[in-house]
């Protein structure tokens, strides 16, 4: 899992700040009048839609509103009247919104509130009426066009390799699920062990070539030239990514077995042993998926095999109005039978599914641990505002994983004629995927 808001004033021209949008102001130390009644109606009423979770709300005056029957775990504090009032009209999208602009303060651990409020919320939402279910509704994702997908790439990726360095694993800087083999694992360790379960997966072996869709700072491309002596060839169009790859792939001498190529995955040509894809999918749009079929279906030889590694869903569902607008524009995470429409439009017999869910989980709780440890540096390179939106991002993302509502599918298939199968998994597990002394 992944995978921005924005934080400054939003600049014309080339000056702009990649990634920034004004969102709301910052909060401010001017006093408030006091609360009306029925605002704090208003605070009872929306949590009792919302389940009742156990959270004390307390107002810009100090007054607190105590949970239903219930120990209180959590405080939120409303900084200011506003406040509210966003947070009722659509919370899916005010509350990211006013605790980036420090309208709203959490007291007690964000990931566990965040995971209380899912589940709550997701318990409660079966009774809501239909007309708080539309006005509530999260937003279809923007645009995944040629043109589309690289200014909804720009907006999130290329923050600056610098700002990703401070927080992702120090191996390979990988941006997506780790695999933590053993639950003692480092981030760095457990990266490593991503890229060679992934590699097993594809079943490597020396001299046979690979085309990669969307390929991060080229650590996964690296990773196999050096550990399986295989020609890849590897595709994304953020431009800052390509250039600390291409650096690092000249740095490690891998540079005559790597290629990276700055351009849309769907211009990819060419016949190779297998395509791979981590981390992508979820930027495709899922009306674009019968042409990523057929993509690679005519990418791949005869005997070829496939891998797609995807944040996803048990059921359909839109990003949550924040994440979209905020982070991640134009995503859409499939649910397993979206996923398998690939499969089914291009005839493929899919051999393994496998789901990291809890890995993710993880991978995001070592992803916030070095995020907090470097805040100032952060703040320092962006501002306060920044910081606190992708605190939120990265802890909601923990605990949308930890409450099932995100998945983590590795998905293996190959032409459904191709026999050149193994006959079962055993050989990915020979020896353990972890490397030592990292």
């Amino acid at each position: 899992m992944a995978q921005n808001t924005a934080h400054k004033p939003e600049a014309q021209g080339d000056d702009a700040p990649r990634g920034h949008v004004l969102s709301l102001p910052l909060a401010n130390d001017q006093p408030d009048r006091e609360p009306h009644n029925y605002e704090r109606w208003l605070i009872t009423k929306l949590m009792r839609m919302a389940g009742s979770p156990p959270i004390r709300f307390r107002l810009w005056n100090g007054d607190t509103i105590e949970p239903d029957n219930e120990e209180p775990q959590f405080t939120l504090h409303l900084n200011d009247h506003k406040a509210l009032y966003a947070l009722v009209a659509n919370p899916n999208l005010a509350f990211g919104d006013l605790y980036a602009a420090g309208r709203l303060d959490i007291e007690g651990d964000l990931p566990d509130l965040m995971e209380t409020l899912y589940r709550s919320v997701h318990a409660a939402r079966q009774r809501w009426p239909r007309w708080l279910d539309a006005l509530w509704r999260n937003h279809n994702p923007r645009p995944t066009g040629i043109s589309e997908a690289r200014e909804n790439i720009h907006h999130h990726y290329d923050l600056g390799n610098e700002f990703y360095g401070l927080w992702l694993d120090k191996a390979e800087r990988q941006y997506t699920c780790a695999y933590y083999e053993h639950p003692d694992n480092t981030l760095e360790q457990a990266q490593l062990a991503k890229l060679e379960h992934v590699c097993r997966k594809l079943r490597l072996k020396p001299g046979m070539t690979v085309v990669e869709a969307g390929c991060g700072w080229g650590g996964l491309a690296r990773y196999m030239a050096r550990n399986f002596q295989v020609k890849v060839h590897s595709y994304n169009i953020s431009r800052e990514q390509l250039a600390y790859a291409r650096d690092e792939a000249r740095k490690q001498g891998l540079d005559h077995l790597v290629t990276y190529v700055e351009d849309d995955y769907r211009n990819i040509e060419g016949q190779y042993d297998a395509f791979v894809s981590i981390g992508m999918l979820e930027h495709v749009g899922k009306d674009n998926y019968p042409a990523l079929s057929e993509l690679i279906k005519r990418s791949l030889k005869p005997n070829g095999v496939a891998l797609l590694h995807s944040i996803g869903r048990n059921r359909p569902m839109l990003m949550n109005a924040w994440i979209e607008k905020r982070i991640f524009p134009g995503a859409y995470p499939p649910s397993i039978g979206e996923c398998m429409s690939i499969c089914e439009h291009g005839d493929f017999s899919v051999l393994d599914v496998e789901n990291l869910r809890l890995h993710y989980a993880q991978t995001l709780t070592d992803w916030l641990d070095n995020f907090n440890a470097n805040q100032d540096a952060v703040t320092d390179m962006y501002d306060e505002h920044f910081t606190r939106a992708w605190r939120l991002y990265l802890a909601g993302s923990i605990a949308a994983f930890r409450a099932g509502s995100l998945q983590l599918f590795q998905v293996v298939f190959t032409h459904g004629d191709n026999n050149q199968l193994p006959r079962s998994r055993q050989d990915l597990y020979s020896f353990p995927a972890t490397p030592e002394g990292v």
